[in-house]
């Protein structure tokens, strides 16, 4: 057998030569999504350059060559996950999509008041908030399972939670928080002695775990392709066939039809009972090659390569004495979370982007899992097996910095008085620009911004309220804003992210001293390109840019 050259799986995804911040890339942030490799993208090129055209509903040559395509993908996908019948596998457009469809079907038709829904702390939210909706529409009731301190859910305490009023359990086969595999076997075997239906929420598992539902005897299985090279919009939902047979449909629509009349309508046989409207078949034949590909490759040797690489990390990370990890032990899958003692998590993973490493910061779509952690978020990496161990120690060697340079005091602190206001907004804005206009690259600028965040006079605890709370921020951020006889505003703001706090003294320099009408009047999304911020800044904190705007705009009105 060959051993496995992550040089040459490398070379089949295209994304990885790119660079960012004039940096190589190294993406770190596979638990979201994954790069596709070259066979993905040119196989769903191929189907809309040659032969595009809707799948089952025409009988041209056309629709049969796509309806063929896909359906072979349906194969596909049913050996993958080694499912007993072809009609068990449904298309959806995700895991979220596959949960909701589980919930609305199945739960619309069989809970009733009082049952109860089993999920765990764990959970993202795509596997809590269709459980809360179908919950409060039927009178169930959730009930939460505990974690043990390694993160995984207390199979010790399952005893104390199962009854003959549970008629759900719902809950992730691997936290895309923790990284660790959950007793999946030991949860489906109490579910069915209480005859409770097992949803298992395989989004973090489907790329690192070999997959099979006859031995597994889930009742649902839910998945998405992006999380395993393939494209986005394509997932799958694996259901029990009997139980799929009397789920009424989800959504009603072409395909899912065998008749419409005005005086009813009769449904088509799985699996197209749930494939309501023209179906994202393009996406559909292009996850069939991302299988493929894994399969060429091997799905055993892609997890064993990533299990040393994981390994490799984890150790590294554990010797730097700041570090302190979400839950005790080394993860299962390349899922590793973690927080940096004494400075907040987005300061971490925005000097992490300076220097072109991608990864994840903030509560990973897991606020409940940081609640009950008494975290406010995290940094997570999680690998792919086209990272490298190179990748891991440049990481480490710019996380260290990162952290060493956390108490240093700034060298080059400038704008002190913005903050205090004593100079007219016009000068601090022209300051501002001009000194921005001298810094070359994104590296220079961020690194600014974080020196910035130091000179932020901070706000009275008092002050940082739910009154003056910023909402929309991806991290604690508040404003307080007064008004002089001259009908000028003085604003005072903070945030418990040095990032955030530099981003404000921008801000406050370009709106301090103003009246209602400059305030209402200024054009900020001009002053942030001036600044040459804006392309660099990531979509959540060009968001937070905004919110902090919005709430200067909304005090100059209400002040």
């Amino acid at each position: 057998m060959n051993k496995f050259d992550v040089s040459i799986f490398r070379k089949h995804f295209p994304l990885l030569d790119k660079k960012v911040n004039n940096r190589p890339l190294v993406y770190f942030d596979n638990g979201a999504t994954t790069q596709k490799p070259a066979v993905v993208i040119a196989t769903e090129v191929e189907v809309y350059e040659k032969f595009n055209a809707n799948v089952h509903r025409a009988s041209h040559t056309l629709s049969a060559k796509a309806t063929s395509a896909f359906e072979d993908a349906r194969i596909e996908v049913q050996r993958f996950i080694k499912a007993k019948h072809l009609d068990e596998v449904i298309w959806t457009s995700g895991t979220t999509a596959g949960i909701n469809l589980i919930a609305q079907s199945w739960g619309h038709e069989n809970l009733q008041p009082g049952d109860e829904i089993l999920l765990s702390h764990a959970e993202h939210h795509a596997n809590i908030v269709p459980w809360q909706m179908i919950a409060e529409k039927k009178g169930a009731i959730i009930k939460v399972l505990p974690l043990t301190s390694s993160g995984v859910i207390d199979e010790n305490l399952l005893d104390n939670y199962f009854n003959v009023k549970t008629k759900i359990v719902s809950f992730s086969h691997i936290s895309n928080v923790i990284g660790k595999v959950n007793p999946i076997k030991r949860i489906i075997s109490l579910a069915k002695k209480y005859k409770a239906i097992t949803v298992v929420d395989g989004a973090q598992a489907c790329a690192h775990l070999s997959l099979n539902m006859e031995s597994l005897d889930c009742d649902f299985y839910v998945f998405s392709a992006h999380k395993m090279f393939g494209p986005t919009g394509v997932g799958v939902l694996y259901g029990r066939r009997e139980l799929l047979e009397a789920m009424p449909p989800y959504q009603g629509g072409g395909e899912m039809i065998k008749s419409v009349s005005f005086n009813g309508t009769t449904f088509d046989k799985l699996p197209f009972k749930f494939e309501a409207g023209t179906p994202n078949y393009a996406g559909v034949i292009a996850f069939a090659a991302s299988i493929k590909f894994i399969n060429s490759f091997g799905l055993v040797k892609l997890a064993e390569y990533e299990q040393q690489l994981t390994k490799y990390c984890y150790e590294k990370l554990t010797q730097i004495k700041l570090v302190e990890f979400v839950a005790e032990g080394k993860p299962d899958i390349g899922v590793i979370s973690f927080t940096v003692r004494g400075s907040h998590n987005h300061d971490i993973a925005s000097g992490l982007d300076a220097n072109g490493i991608a990864l994840r910061s903030g509560h990973h779509c897991a606020m409940p899992l940081m609640e009950y952690l008494k975290l406010t978020g995290c940094i997570r990496v999680s690998l792919a097996a086209y990272n490298t161990f190179s990748e891991v120690d440049f990481f480490i060697e710019k996380l260290k910095l990162l952290i060493q340079s956390t108490d240093e005091n700034p060298d080059n602190i400038i704008f002190t008085e913005k903050v205090t206001g004593q100079v007219s907004h016009s000068d601090n804005e022209m300051e501002m620009i001009e000194r921005f206009n001298q810094l070359k690259g994104w590296d220079s600028r961020h690194r600014e911004i974080m020196l910035l965040g130091k000179t932020l006079d901070r706000m009275d605890k008092n002050l940082c309220n739910n009154t003056s709370l910023i909402q929309g921020c991806e991290s604690n951020a508040w404003l307080y804003g007064s008004k002089n006889p001259q009908g000028e505003f003085f604003f005072r703001c903070d945030s418990d992210a040095k990032v955030i706090r530099g981003l404000m003294v921008i801000i406050l320099a370009a709106f301090q001293n103003m009246t209602s009408q400059q305030i209402l009047m200024f054009d900020n999304h001009a002053y942030f390109d001036e600044l040459g911020l804006t392309q660099h800044l990531s979509p959540s904190r060009n968001n937070g840019v905004k919110a902090i705007v919005e709430k200067i705009r909304m005090l100059a009105t209400q002040v």
